[in-house]
């Protein structure tokens, strides 16, 4: 997905992205690039309108099923894991925020550097 949207990224300045086009856009956030990915994305994409291939996607991914009716219950159990899950995230937060605290204070261990 990296590649395919530094490819993206690299199309938006109206020419046909080439590899090093590519691997410098990924390499300005520190992505390493897989050159085998790589040339597989520029062979697929070389030569198509990446505006026409944007809109087929969406009429597949429209036409595509989401699991008929269960996905309705689906849907609903999400907000109800998310709040059940909420005090254990709190609770970790707290853990966290402990061993940060003392840490912290391990560090200083009762006294400076130039005292």
């Amino acid at each position: 997905m990296r590649h395919v949207a530094a490819y993206l990224l690299g199309a938006l300045s109206g020419k046909e992205p080439t590899s090093s086009d590519i691997e410098r856009i990924l390499s300005s956030v520190g992505v390493e690039v897989d050159s085998k990915k790589l040339e597989k994305v520029i062979s697929e994409l070389k030569g198509k309108n990446i505006e026409e291939l944007i809109a087929k996607g969406r009429t597949k991914l429209a036409a595509m099923p989401v699991g008929g009716g269960g996905g309705a219950a689906v849907v609903a159990a999400v907000p109800a894991v998310a709040e059940a899950a909420a005090p254990a995230v709190a609770e970790s937060k707290k853990e966290e925020k402990k061993k940060e605290e003392s840490e912290s204070e391990d560090d200083d261990m009762g006294f400076g550097l130039f005292d």
